[in-house]
């Protein structure tokens, strides 16, 4: 493995297997179907149209290697997580399409799992679910409201349930822990490990994978590449945080970056007192969000938002690292889990997330231009990048089917607005949700900041 793809995360670093490019494009090339992107929304798309079609002539286009994205370095949650509301979706639809939506997304979770048993595809899955603590009694009071509302849209126990505190203590053996809520609808897995899975699977499957190629223009049915133009039946816009920089695409999604840091392996002695014996996935009722794992190999992984939103929606190597960002996830995890404090941080890494300006992730497929598109996860993407694998396949096959009826399927979310009020707007919600969080600290209420700003976030 090149030391520049090492070094992208903990996951690549761990990944145990050679990423040499595969060959690049070297020609004009004629398709049935080009995907613009190697990561989980790509690859999925890919995967189930191949499986449906084996006749179908499909090319995946990659700028460096299939994984290289978010999808290879990304928490590790495969997660029944949207991030538009329940609400905010029933809004833009109906009540029983939204309930619809989020029972598909609950089982994507076991979809994935099938997969990747069935496909063989060593990820590290286990799915233990969820926990998110309270840790004061403004966020007990959240934890409580959120399970109600999850109720009263029709799902029970079995999909929410809230947690006294000694069973989320005895999940996760936080500080300061006086309840939490869980859900079982999450698996926890080894990124890079599922998304270099994932492109095994469809070169088996006959689908042609060229890395190194990167393309810099879509056009109706057509791919634009330094190396030759791909013409398809169908192009997929499948390029996430990295969208701004396709011509013409540059205000759909906003790259938001989310950092990381792993520790070092911990002794037995730890997971004894801090729990996540099922490998849960765990995060707090805060409102600038932190998210966790314990990995295969025993190391706690965790990951949190802050880091600046960079003007003109650039995408640069050097964003991937912010020790400002680190050195407060290292201050979180050891508020967290006082044990943790004197480990190693052995691996620190970022990467670009997409976000449409309501927050609401989409699909879709324009057949007169010959254009379908998938993205805007906000950082939800390993489940939801499943999800719309299957439903772009149906589409672009002409299949009406449960999944093409979902309220997500054509939305169209309105751009983002141009420099500066993006990068004001954008950096400004930031700074609301840390603002807020130390606005509970002090006065013990609901932030009033965060209320305010809640529909701009897709509540």
């Amino acid at each position: 493995m090149t030391a520049e793809y090492r070094d992208l995360s903990l996951w690549f670093d761990t990944l145990g297997e050679d990423v040499t490019p595969r060959p690049a494009l070297t020609g004009d090339l004629d398709v049935d179907v080009a995907i613009v992107g190697a990561g989980y929304t790509g690859l999925w798309t890919a995967y189930y149209l191949a499986k449906a079609d084996p006749s179908l002539r499909i090319v995946v286009l990659e700028r460096e290697i299939a994984g290289f994205g978010a999808s290879g370095r990304n928490g590790g949650w495969c997660s029944a997580l949207f991030p538009a509301s329940i609400a905010k979706v029933a809004r833009s639809s109906t009540r029983e399409r939204a309930i619809a939506q989020q029972r598909v997304m609950n089982a994507t979770v076991d979809e994935v799992g099938r997969v990747v048993a069935e496909e063989g595809i060593d990820c590290d899955f286990a799915k233990g679910g969820t926990v998110v603590l309270a840790r004061t009694p403004v966020q007990l009071a959240r934890a409580r409201h959120l399970v109600a509302d999850e109720h009263a849209w029709g799902f029970d126990e079995s999909d929410a349930r809230l947690l006294d505190a000694a069973e989320a203590h005895a999940m996760v053996g936080a500080t300061d822990v006086l309840g939490g809520t869980y859900t079982p609808h999450c698996a926890v897995i080894h990124p890079a490990k599922l998304a270099r899975g994932l492109a095994a699977a469809v070169t088996r499957l006959g689908v042609t994978i060229h890395e190194r190629t990167p393309v810099t223009a879509i056009r109706d049915g057509a791919a634009i590449t330094p190396h030759g133009r791909v013409r398809a039946d169908v192009v997929v816009r499948a390029t996430e945080g990295y969208t701004p920089e396709l011509a013409g695409f540059h205000r759909e999604l906003a790259p938001v970056y989310s950092l990381m840091i792993a520790t070092e392996p911990l002794p037995e002695s730890f997971w004894a007192e801090v729990g996540l014996a099922r490998r849960e996935s765990f995060s707090d009722m805060r409102h600038l969000i932190i998210y966790g794992q314990r990995t295969a190999d025993d190391r706690l992984a965790f990951g949190g938002r802050g880091a600046p939103y960079h003007f003109g929606s650039r995408v640069r190597p050097e964003f991937d690292r912010d020790e400002n960002v680190f050195a407060e996830l290292r201050r979180v995890i050891a508020e967290l889990f006082p044990a943790v404090a004197d480990a190693t941080i052995t691996h620190t890494w970022g990467g670009p997330l997409g976000v449409a300006r309501d927050w609401y992730a989409s699909c879709g497929l324009d057949r007169a231009r010959g254009l379908a598109w998938a993205g805007g996860y906000v950082g939800d993407g390993v489940g939801t990048a499943n999800l719309a694998g299957r439903t772009l396949a149906d589409l672009i096959r002409d299949e009406y089917t449960e999944l093409t009826r979902l309220p997500w399927v054509r939305h169209r979310s309105p751009k983002w607005e141009p420099e500066p009020l993006r990068w004001i707007g954008t950096n400004v919600g930031l700074r609301v949700m840390a603002g807020a969080d130390a606005e509970e600290q002090r006065t013990g209420k609901e932030s009033r900041l965060a209320q305010a700003f809640g529909r701009f976030l897709g509540h």
